[in-house]
């Protein structure tokens, strides 16, 4: 294994993070220094060109995997632009590459197709696709399970989700300065082989936070439109009440939005 040692950065295969004090940009030694979302980066450069690999049959099995990833890649961008109103208050910075490394592995569950033609259309019908997509937590910051402690049944003929005597504080985790949660449903279709979704939302729930119990159905107004991979999620979004008006807490940080069903 080789490396380069600067500082305190050392660079092993391919990628590495700066933890020095001094953060480099540039290339150095074959090595590009750079700043992204995730921090202060570096990475090895490669001699290998773009119609190399897009054509040496040495490159054969990385073709078929970049193939596959961009297909999954692609698959995922599915899922999310489907979900997009509720993502907008209710996601995290990282759930792209989430999303595509769940998609990846729903790939492989696609034993019909040769290698590099694989696809997630193909996989997600196998029933332990779909439980990988099931519980995907699109914010990492607010996850269903640390979040929300009351029992629910969704309905996969309605899209109903059914929470039964729901006393808010004794069943929620909620943020402080939180005074009123709102509680919402969808439920997708999705069709990974021709890339078509139609998505209905339910109405809206709005409870304080309280110790007043409540029987919440969540339905959504129809059945959503085409075929493919039905999808439910669930979303809470919390709110704080200041002269009467309600407003939304800081960047939705504490919101949640899950996948709680797939069929």
């Amino acid at each position: 294994m080789t490396y380069l040692e600067i500082g305190q950065t050392e660079i092993r295969n391919t990628m590495a993070r700066q933890t020095g004090l001094i953060k480099l940009k540039g290339t150095l030694d074959n090595v590009n220094f750079y700043k992204s979302k995730d921090g202060n980066l570096a990475r090895m450069k490669t001699s290998v060109d773009g119609k190399r690999i897009a054509n040496d049959p040495a490159f054969v099995r990385t073709r078929e995997n970049n193939s596959e990833f961009g297909s999954s890649a692609k698959s995922g961008k599915l899922v999310r632009s489907s979900l997009r109103p509720l993502m907008q208050t209710a996601s995290d910075g990282g759930v792209t590459a989430r999303m595509t490394k769940v998609m990846t592995l729903i790939k492989d569950f696609d034993t019909q197709s040769s290698r590099g033609g694989r696809t997630v259309a193909g996989g997600i019908t196998d029933a332990a696709a779909k439980e990988l997509l099931k519980g995907f937590n699109f914010n990492n910051r607010s996850a269903l399970g640390s979040v929300f402690f009351k029992p629910f049944t969704v309905d996969v003929n309605t899209g109903a989700i059914t929470i039964n005597n729901l006393i808010p504080i004794n069943d929620i985790n909620y943020p402080q300065g939180a005074t009123h949660v709102t509680l919402k449903c969808a439920w997708a279709k999705v069709d990974f082989a021709t890339g078509e979704t139609d998505t209905q939302i339910s109405p809206e729930s709005n409870l304080p936070l309280d110790s007043t119990s409540t029987d919440v159905t969540l339905t959504p107004p129809q059945a959503p439109a085409g075929q493919g991979t039905n999808v439910f999620v669930l979303c809470l979004e919390f709110f704080q009440e200041v002269n009467a008006a309600q407003y939304s807490l800081k960047n939705g940080a504490f919101n949640v939005l899950s996948i709680v069903e797939v069929s």
